[in-house]
């Protein structure tokens, strides 16, 4: 079959992309996926995204790893399928999307930053040496003093393979911060099994975290990571995490056909 894909990346965090209102994509081919994913014999990128129809909302968003299986919510991967249904004129400046953890708002600015709205948030488990949450997908934040000469691949995947996760494992992000509203951040993905570029839901939960355990009293904060920059903002009440945004860049790359 000769299948029609885009390439989008957000912040270095980049996905294959693909129309499948008709339906005819092989969503259960997990090694299909994987190979489009491949940096070396496919396509590449973090992921794999379906833009599908949805009776309710704009359009459904269904997010697959770059290991072939269905995630969590991925939030770069968001923004850049807002920004795909922008350029096949599903939308103008404004969506609604459903993805695996809810309904979703975004807009798109004359910059052409994508603005996404991300899930509350309301439960945050803070131990020791680590902050626990979930912001779409799970996340542990850890403050570094060397981040920039830090192993993330090695020291996040002992986390992530750990006692700690268990068998569902969590995304890994490590932190410094900057200044009073700027943090720089690696992550480690599960599914990517690496370090990626970039990571909208890890950037969320960072931002959350170090209001949480008081390393700023910013409710706009800016992440620097490892591709870019994205901003998470938030309003906080009682403990509680709502109309949490992602914005930052989604970019469209190229476009082209490939036989499966």
């Amino acid at each position: 079959m000769q299948l029609q894909f885009y390439k989008y990346q957000g912040t270095g965090n980049d996905f294959v992309l693909i129309d499948n209102r008709s339906n005819f994509f092989p969503k259960e081919n997990t090694q299909h996926i994987a190979h489009l994913c491949d940096r070396r014999f496919g396509i590449g990128g973090d992921g794999l995204i379906l833009l599908e129809n949805d009776p309710v909302t704009d359009f459904k968003m269904v997010y697959y790893n770059s290991d072939g299986n269905q995630s969590s919510m991925c939030g770069n991967g968001g923004r850049c399928l807002v920004a795909f249904a922008k350029k096949l004129q599903v939308i103008e400046n404004k969506a609604t999307f459903i993805a695996t953890d809810g309904l979703h708002h975004a807009t798109i600015g004359d910059d052409g930053l994508v603005s996404l709205q991300m899930i509350d948030v309301d439960a945050v488990k803070v131990s020791t040496d680590h902050v626990f949450l979930n912001t779409g997908s799970p996340h542990h934040v850890q403050l570094v003093d060397d981040l920039e000469n830090y192993n993330i691949k090695e020291n996040g995947a002992a986390i992530r393979y750990g006692d700690l996760y268990g068998k569902a494992g969590s995304n890994i992000n490590f932190v410094k911060q900057i200044d009073d509203a700027t943090f720089s951040m690696r992550t480690y993905e599960r599914g990517v099994e690496d370090e990626t570029l970039s990571c909208g839901t890890g950037a969320t939960a960072v931002a959350i975290a170090m209001n949480v355990i008081g390393k700023t009293n910013a409710t706009s904060i800016d992440l620097n990571v490892e591709g870019g920059k994205l901003v998470v903002s938030f309003e906080k009440k009682e403990g509680q995490f709502s109309k949490v945004f992602l914005k930052g860049p989604a970019e469209f790359v190229f476009k082209g056909t490939i036989i499966i």
